[in-house]
C-alpha cells in the first residue's frame, strides 16, 4: 500500500487528504454447525480467484485476512470492505465454510486449532512463542494511514495513545471464549496482550528513535523484525502509514467505516497540533493501559477514562469528546455528517459485544451468536448508515 500525505510548508496539514488502507480478519466456521474449524487452507484458493492479492492466510488456520487498496473517501472503504466481505462470503460457500466478523468464536476452543505451518513465518512463530502462538485465534481490524514522514508519524503516535481505548471501546466485539460469557466486552485484548512485545508504545522523539528500539530489541532476539511489535499503534516498515492495530473486527461494514473515519481524523488531528508544535497531552502509561483495561472490560456499556480529564465518565461523554476533539478532520475529509451519524447509531445500538450477547440471550445457543454474525458479516442486518442520529 502506498499510502502518503505531506505536512505543508506553512504547518498544519495540507490540501492533499490523508489516505486510508483497512486490513479486516475474519473466523472461519463450518457453514452447517457455525464450529470453529482450521479451514483457511480450503478457503484461500477460492478466495484468491476473486479477491486476488487483497486476501492471506493468518497465524491460525481458523482464520482469514483481507485488505483494501489505498482509499481516499469514506464510500471508497465502503465500497472495498462489502466488495472483499462479499467475495470472501461467496468463496467460503464453495467449501461449505462460512466467515464470520468477531473478535473471538463463541464456543471454539483454541486447543482444536492448527498453526499455518505450511507458512515459514508462522512456523517459527509457533516454535518461538509455542502456546501463546496457538492462542490466537482472535480477530482484529487494522487502518493505515497515510504519513510519508517518518519523524512526524512517530510524532502522531506519541499523541495518539490517550484516544486509543476510546477506539477499543468503540469496536469492542469479543465477549466470548471457549464457550463462556468472559464479562468482558472485548477478551481479544486479552488474549492478545500475551504477546511479549504488544501494548502501549513508548513515547519516542523522533523515527531514528523508533529504529534504534528496533535494532536493540533484534539483537537480543526479542523479535525478529518490525512487524513482530503489537503496540496498538505503529509505524510501518514496509509502508508510509501509521497503523492502527487496537480495535477488535467489526460485526458490520458500518462499523469498520465509523473506526476509519475516527482513526483518520484523530492522526489528522494530532498530526496538526505536532507540525504547531502545541503542548502534547501525554498521561502516564500506566494510566493509559488502565484506560485500556477498563475498555475492553465495558466496551460502550460502561464508564470510560476520559483522555481529557483523566477520570471515568459514561461511554457516551467519552465518545463525544473525541468527535469534538476529531471534529476539523473529519470536517476536512468531508466525513462529519457520516462519521457522527454512524457514532449515535452505534451508541444506541450497542457495540459489536453488545449485540453478540442479545442474540446469544434469545435460546442461550452459540449457534445464534454465529447466524447472527455471519448475517452481519455478510451485511444482510441491516445498514447503520440508515440511521438518522440525534446530531452532535
Amino acid at each position: 500500500m502506498d499510502l502518503s500525505t505531506r505536512p505543508s510548508p506553512a504547518g498544519g496539514i495540507d490540501t492533499e487528504t490523508i489516505t486510508l488502507g483497512v486490513e479486516e480478519e475474519f473466523l472461519v466456521v463450518d457453514r452447517f454447525s457455525g464450529a470453529l474449524i482450521p479451514g483457511a487452507d480450503r478457503l484461500l484458493p477460492h478466495a484468491r480467484e476473486s479477491l486476488g492479492k487483497d486476501v492471506a492466510s493468518e497465524l491460525n488456520l481458523c482464520q482469514i485476512e483481507v485488505g483494501t487498496p489505498v482509499c481516499t473517501t469514506l464510500a471508497e472503504v465502503r465500497t472495498e470492505l462489502v466488495r472483499l466481505r462479499r467475495g470472501l462470503g461467496i468463496a467460503a460457500s464453495q467449501v461449505d465454510t462460512g466467515v464470520v466478523a468477531v473478535g473471538t468464536h463463541p464456543s471454539g476452543r483454541w486447543q482444536d486449532q492448527k498453526v499455518d505451518m505450511a507458512n515459514e513465518r508462522y512456523r517459527r512463530m509457533e516454535e518461538a512463542y509455542r502456546i501463546i502462538a496457538r492462542q490466537q485465534v482472535i480477530c482484529g481490524c487494522h487502518v493505515h494511514v497515510g504519513i510519508d514522514d517518518a519523524d512526524l508519524a512517530v510524532a502522531i503516535m506519541n499523541r495518539v495513545r490517550p484516544w486509543l481505548s476510546v477506539l477499543l471501546a468503540f469496536s469492542a466485539n469479543s465477549p466470548f471464549w471457549q464457550g463462556l460469557d468472559t464479562g468482558y466486552a472485548s477478551y481479544r485484548l486479552q488474549v492478545w496482550q500475551r504477546w511479549p512485545t504488544a501494548g502501549m508504545p513508548p513515547r519516542l522523539e523522533s523515527d531514528a528513535e523508533f529504529r534504534d528500539l528496533v535494532d536493540q530489541l533484534q539483537a537480543i532476539d526479542a523479535i525478529e523484525d518490525p512487524t513482530f511489535l503489537y503496540w496498538y499503534v505503529r509505524p510501518s516498515i514496509r509502508w508510509p502509514t501509521l497503523e492502527f492495530r487496537a480495535c477488535d473486527v467489526c460485526l458490520a461494514v458500518d462499523d469498520t467505516v465509523a473506526v476509519a473515519g475516527l482513526v483518520r481524523a484523530l492522526a489528522w488531528t494530532c498530526a496538526r497540533e505536532a507540525i504547531d508544535d502545541a503542548p502534547e497531552h501525554s498521561p502516564r502509561p500506566e494510566v493509559m493501559e488502565a484506560a485500556m483495561w477498563r475498555a475492553a472490560r465495558y466496551g460502550l456499556s460502561g464508564r470510560l477514562v476520559s483522555p481529557t480529564a483523566l477520570a471515568t465518565r459514561s461511554a457516551r461523554a467519552v465518545v463525544g469528546e473525541l468527535l469534538a476533539y476529531v471534529r476539523e478532520g473529519l470536517e476536512f475529509h468531508g466525513d462529519w455528517f457520516e462519521v457522527s451519524n454512524l457514532v449515535a447509531a452505534i451508541l444506541a445500538s450497542g457495540d459489536g459485544a453488545s449485540r453478540q450477547r442479545a442474540a446469544f440471550s434469545r435460546h442461550h445457543d452459540p449457534r445464534d451468536v454465529i447466524d447472527y454474525a455471519m448475517d452481519a458479516t455478510l451485511g444482510s442486518v441491516g445498514d447503520l448508515a440508515a440511521y438518522p442520529g440525534p446530531g452532535w
